[in-house]
């Protein structure tokens, strides 16, 4: 494994997962409301940027014959090498600047999300935050890549006995609409019921000074 930028000084660490234009923007899964949570985000990772903190950009990517397609329908979504996989606009300046990773994820979970061209995966960057305090976590979707992603995450800090708070904040986290099928108040709320009862914070960002 190539060596990871040095991650012990790191004490506090964003993860953005999924605004990819195929989440937000077009594509079969794309759903505008999470448009809502950008500006947030976007204030975010400033804050993250002037303070020398770490954001971690998490971005769903797949082949064609990935199958995660199945699972939503067949819908082919996010396919490596179109805009779909790139983080939107609004973000985008801020991947590869300094104190930031990206890693791309070919499954609901960002737990082995991988950066293919260094050679390390995100268990990998996690085992090189030695001295993480804090994370705070933002994206979509609030009850499929974000849960899945935080819930093994935390597991992750269990079984090392490492205690590092996370935190999501709901102001700056969405998920999508289908009438009739997938109603986004419901599947937030037991979403973020889970969350709280496996130990993670929830709360709103409010205005950044």
């Amino acid at each position: 494994m190539k060596e990871i930028k040095n991650l012990k000084v790191y004490k506090k660490v964003l993860i953005v997962v999924d605004m990819v234009n195929g989440f937000v923007r077009e594509g079969a899964l794309a759903d505008k409301h999470i448009e809502g949570t950008i500006n947030n985000q976007v204030a975010l990772i400033k804050k993250y940027q002037e303070e020398g903190n770490l954001v971690i950009f998490i971005k769903d990517t797949h082949t064609k014959d990935s199958v995660e397609h199945d699972r939503f329908g067949g819908a082919l979504h996010c396919i490596e090498g179109t805009e779909e996989a790139e983080l939107v606009n609004e973000l985008k300046p801020f991947e590869g600047k300094e104190n930031t990773i990206a890693l791309e994820k070919n499954s609901t979970s960002y737990i082995w999300a991988e950066n293919k061209k260094e050679g390390y995966n995100f268990v990998d960057v996690l085992n090189g935050l030695e001295n993480v305090e804090e994370i705070e976590v933002v994206g979509c979707c609030t009850d499929i890549c974000i849960t899945n992603g935080v819930l093994p995450m935390m597991n992750y800090f269990d079984q090392k006995n490492r205690r590092v708070k996370v935190t999501l904040y709901e102001d700056a986290i969405d998920t999508f609409e289908i009438p009739g099928v997938h109603n986004r108040k419901e599947y937030e709320d037991a979403a973020y019921l889970l969350l709280k009862q496996q130990g993670a914070k929830v709360k709103k960002l409010g205005k950044i000074a």
